[in-house]
């Protein structure tokens, strides 16, 4: 049985963490997930959303498996597990992970792979690396760093203290944050107003975003012409043009639109 799989609901795509109840970083874990990337990238969805069964998204590192394997073997096994969420982020489709439970070490290095975390306010974000004398090694300082600042990044990665549900929307680590018994709805909603949205759009805002994240705003800015332009093309934008026009004879602000993503 797979442990990670890839489902599809017309045009939203759901990866699925299957190894309940802790679905942790095992040896398959890598090449599970990039299969999963993989055919949520060689699909039409406009939408990736991430999921687990059971009650914790993920644990982290499956540990036991690690004492005696050589430095050789630890260093193929953190590259695959961060080419997986490199791929994830590689997608020119939006992503929305639904965290409940436990995201500890690279469960929560998951997480911080999608644009949108939807958390339950119960659920807890935790860097673990530290009590083995690691750091976090799947990108959770650097994204934590982004998100949060340098100096909450230190102290999250080096004294390793929980960020619950309700603190990490405060600090603008998950997008939003609802009970428990609504997260799975708050996702899918989310999921399902971003799959009829301008998905051409979205692409643009993930690749202006990827490289302020890299080289700044001057960076931003120098690409964004290149990034941005070729939009006015498009049947989703010269649709907006009409409709908000429209509105604007009719001295009434622009209606929501559904858009095709084309």
């Amino acid at each position: 049985m797979k442990t990670i799989r890839f489902e599809r609901r017309e045009s939203i795509g759901c990866i699925v963490l299957a190894n309940p109840p802790f679905n942790r970083i095992d040896l398959q874990y890598a090449s599970a997930l990039r299969e999963a990337v993989h055919a949520a990238s060689e699909s039409d969805i406009r939408v990736l959303l991430l999921r687990a069964e059971g009650p914790h998204f993920s644990m982290g590192g499956e540990v036991r498996e690690w004492p005696g394997k050589d430095i050789h073997w630890f260093r193929t096994f953190v590259a695959d597990v961060n080419a997986s969420y490199r791929a994830i982020e590689a997608l020119r489709v939006p992503t929305v992970a639904a965290v409940r439970g436990l995201a500890f070490g690279g469960g929560f290095e998951l997480a911080l792979s999608c644009d949108f975390i939807v958390a339950a306010d119960d659920a807890m974000f935790r860097c673990v690396e530290v009590t083995t004398g690691m750091l976090p090694i799947a990108g959770a300082l650097q994204r934590l760093a982004e998100r949060v600042g340098r100096s909450r990044a230190s102290r999250y990665s080096m004294l390793g203290e929980p960020i619950s549900g309700k603190l990490a929307g405060e600090f603008g680590i998950a997008t939003d944050v609802v009970p428990d018994s609504e997260l799975d709805a708050t996702a899918q909603a989310l999921a399902e107003r971003l799959a009829v949205g301008p998905t051409r759009s979205y692409m643009a805002t993930r690749t202006l975003l990827k490289v302020w994240a890299s080289g700044g705003v001057a960076a931003a800015d120098v690409v964004m012409p290149d990034v941005t332009m070729e939009l006015f093309l498009t049947q989703d934008v010269q649709r907006g043009f009409i409709n908000t026009a429209k509105a604007f004879d009719a001295d009434m602000v622009p209606p929501e639109m559904t858009f095709e993503g084309k």
